[in-house]
């Protein structure tokens, strides 16, 4: 069977791209902890979401005070992008059952999908399994990672004594670099910086909705101009 090889070379040859998920997942476990979530309650939301982003601006409006409701829709704005993700692949998708598009959906993220378009562009052959197969170590690593962050900080007395409190815009900044791939990103990002400060500023709009505002406009703004 090809699946079970496919699936097994995806993971191996994705380990180095792992071990910087590894060192965020670690970053936000501790911010996760210091905004009361447990061990527990970081693997699941980890295993569910699977979203670093997200899981981060939606662990921020909760301890911001913004509410679930907030904390769901902001999550959901930041990965607006994967839709444009999938969609670039879904000949990938095509004929496949909904389980293994739902599997092949939740597994996407953009270090296995960069990873799979690099080794086709190879000439190698990198379908749905091999996407899969990536997606699953980098699934294990970061609900190892976070959750391995949590305890670690439940294990240090004071974590604000030793900065960690930066940790939560570490783990951001982290996550947002790797997520620009070069100037053709720049028009999209800039849009939603420029709507989050004006609809703070002119609109008067609360900073977590404003978070909101933003990632829908850019998101939709890099669907229109990024056509590949």
């Amino acid at each position: 069977m090809t699946a079970p090889r496919d699936a097994w070379t995806g993971a191996r040859e994705i380990v180095p791209l792992a071990l910087g998920v590894a060192i965020y997942g670690l970053a936000f476990g501790l911010l996760a902890a210091q905004a009361g979530f447990g061990g527990l309650q970081v693997g699941v939301m980890g295993g569910i979401v699977f979203a670093g982003g997200s899981q981060i601006i939606a662990s921020q409006q909760l301890v911001a005070g913004a509410g679930a409701v907030a904390a769901v829709v902001a999550g959901l704005a930041l990965n607006l992008r994967l839709l444009l993700v999938t969609a670039s692949i879904r000949e990938v998708y095509a004929g496949r059952p909904w389980w293994q598009i739902a599997l092949g959906a939740h597994m996407t993220t953009d270090e296995n999908w960069a990873l799979m378009l690099a080794q086709r562009a190879k000439g190698r052959h990198a379908g749905y399994w091999y996407l899969v197969g990536g997606g699953l170590c980098l699934l294990l690593v970061w609900c190892l990672a976070t959750v391995t962050g949590v305890l670690f900080a439940r294990a240090i007395p004071e974590p604000k004594a030793l900065g960690m409190d930066f940790a939560f815009t570490a783990a951001f900044i982290a996550i947002a670099r790797s997520l620009w791939k070069g100037r053709r990103d720049k028009l999209p990002w800039l849009t939603a910086v420029a709507v989050v400060a004006a609809a703070i500023k002119l609109g008067g709009v609360a900073p977590s909705w404003a978070l909101i505002l933003g990632g829908v406009a850019g998101a939709g703004l890099a669907g229109v101009v990024h056509d590949d």
